[in-house]
């Protein structure tokens, strides 16, 4: 904070946020990162799982597992939201359950179940995608740009 604003405090804007510093929780955030890393790391592990039994009874390859594992992700990720279990993990880890694809379905879901009352079509249907539709449609243009780069640079390089 710039010194001039500092002086032109009060005697009481002073002893408030001394008073505020004084019951501010503190936040443990080196526990919050281990958290946050291991709950991340265990469904990244899960996925690889999922991706190695694709690979071996599935007959998948290393370039085309990815959306089956993917897709599965999420579906576990409804289900764990759908009976209230990610919610807690969310509790626990933080960040570590929003970052992966999971945090993706969890968004999609919790919309849905949130506005479940007001039916089916003006209610789940048109609140599911509120959040996730930005994503969607990031990823979609995103996408977009950069086949066209591709294409391009593949029409001019040769």
């Amino acid at each position: 904070m710039p010194k001039q604003q500092e002086k032109n405090k009060t005697i009481e804007q002073k002893n408030y946020e001394k008073l505020q510093a004084k019951h501010e929780l503190k936040r443990p955030i080196a526990k919050n990162c281990v958290k946050a890393f291991l709950v991340g790391g265990l469904f990244c592990t899960v996925g690889q799982a999922i991706s190695y039994f694709y690979i071996y009874f599935f007959n998948f390859t290393e370039q085309t597992v990815g959306n089956p594992t993917s897709a599965t992700m999420v579906f576990i990720a409804l289900l764990l939201t759908g009976f209230g279990i990610y919610d807690r993990i969310g509790q626990f880890a933080g960040a570590g359950s929003a970052v992966p694809v999971t945090g993706f379905g969890n968004a999609i879901i919790s919309a849905a179940i949130e506005h479940r009352t007001e039916g089916f079509v003006l209610g789940v249907g048109s609140n599911m995608f509120k959040l996730a539709g930005s994503v969607i449609v990031f990823g979609v243009f995103s996408a977009f740009v950069v086949a066209l780069i591709k294409t391009l640079f593949g029409m001019l390089g040769g």
